[in-house]
């Protein structure tokens, strides 16, 4: 029995497609790093706390219930095209969104036990923005969120039919939660929530147009 060297292992049609960014990174280093994210989030909510608590319906248990979700259906997007894209610029996003946003689900979990309210709560998903119940009439979905069967299409696709896929699902998903973060803003005076939020609003602004131009340059 003939033992792959590295090199055939990345380039194998029966293995995944990372490139060099995925040789260097690979999938259990990824889930480590992942794990270590939302731990770091962890640490770094307890490390700014809040002199007054928001309440169970307050904008701010809402906006971290909810982008906790939003953020959860990013890292499996993330982490799919991490495993199966082909180009090294969408392995590299791969990684950076799925560790990236753990971290931040990390810091929202933080935030709800600091105000002792339960990860879920008692009003309706969205009833915290303005304009959720627009979303609410178009599937029940939030912002850029994908559907099932968008989802279902990106986990079977694989190579450049994935890498397009992903940014344009990505994309989508990226000025759904900007849109989220900018109700928050304007709702919002607690520092720790609104700092935090300023900077998901930054990274993802920058992620986008990273996405656009790989898209540019591989389409």
């Amino acid at each position: 029995m003939t033992t792959a060297t590295p090199a055939e292992a990345a380039t194998s049609p029966d293995g995944p497609s990372h490139g060099a960014v995925g040789w260097r990174f690979g999938t259990v280093a990824l889930a480590i790093a992942v794990a270590v994210g939302l731990l770091l989030g962890y640490g770094a909510g307890w490390l700014t706390p809040t002199l007054t608590r928001p309440g169970d319906t307050s904008a701010e248990a809402g906006f971290a219930r909810d982008m906790t979700t939003h953020h959860t259906q990013a890292v499996q997007m993330a982490l799919v095209a991490f495993k199966y894209g082909q180009d090294d610029g969408i392995t590299q996003l791969g990684v950076d969104i799925a560790t990236g946003q753990q971290g931040e689900i990390g810091i929202m979990q933080t935030w709800l036990r600091q105000w002792h309210l339960d990860p879920t709560g008692s009003e309706p998903r969205m009833a915290w923005m303005p304009d959720g119940e627009q979303f609410k009439r178009e599937g029940g979905l939030m912002p850029g969120m994908a559907t099932k069967e968008e989802m279902d299409k990106l986990e079977a696709a694989r190579g450049h039919e994935l890498d397009i896929l992903f940014i344009d699902l990505m994309i989508k998903h990226h000025l759904g939660g900007i849109h989220m973060v900018d109700a928050i803003l304007d709702q919002s005076d607690d520092p720790q929530v609104t700092e935090a939020a300023q900077r998901m609003k930054n990274t993802q602004q920058g992620e986008i147009d990273n996405m656009r131009s790989i898209r540019d340059r591989i389409q």
